[in-house]
C-alpha cells in the first residue's frame, strides 16, 4: 500500500488516527500485511490480550477500547498493519477492510523507551 493511500484512510478525527497520520507524515516506517482468513471479530480476542498487557505495563495507549469494539462488530476478513513512529516513541496498529479501501480501526501504544 502506498503511503499517500494510507494517509488518506487515516484522515479521521480520533486521536489514534491523528497520531498515526502525523507519524506517517513524519516519515514513519509502516507495513500492511495481506488479508488473512480470520475474521475481524476473531482478531479481537488477540488484541484484547494485547490491551491487557499494555494496561498491566502502564503504557500510554490510544484507541484500543474503541478498536476492539469495532473489530467485534464486524465479521469480515481484515488486513492488519503497523506504523512505527520515526523516533520509535509510538507504534500504531491499523485494521483495514480486506481490500484495503477502508480503515476499520486504529490504535496506538507509547513505547517505554520512546
Amino acid at each position: 500500500m502506498e503511503r499517500h493511500e494510507l494517509m488518506r484512510l487515516l484522515a479521521g478525527d480520533d486521536e489514534a488516527s491523528k497520531g498515526a497520520l502525523a507519524a506517517l507524515a513524519d516519515g514513519a516506517d509502516y507495513v500492511v500485511w495481506e488479508a488473512g482468513t480470520r475474521l475481524s471479530d476473531s482478531h479481537a480476542g488477540t488484541f484484547a490480550i494485547r490491551l491487557r498487557s499494555v494496561r498491566r505495563k502502564g503504557a500510554e495507549n490510544l484507541g484500543w477500547e474503541r478498536a476492539l469494539e469495532l473489530l467485534r462488530e464486524r465479521a469480515q476478513p481484515i488486513r492488519v498493519g503497523q506504523i512505527k513512529a520515526f523516533d520509535s516513541s509510538w507504534i500504531y496498529t491499523i485494521f483495514l477492510t480486506e481490500d484495503g479501501g477502508e480503515l476499520v480501526a486504529c490504535a496506538g501504544v507509547r513505547q517505554a523507551d520512546g
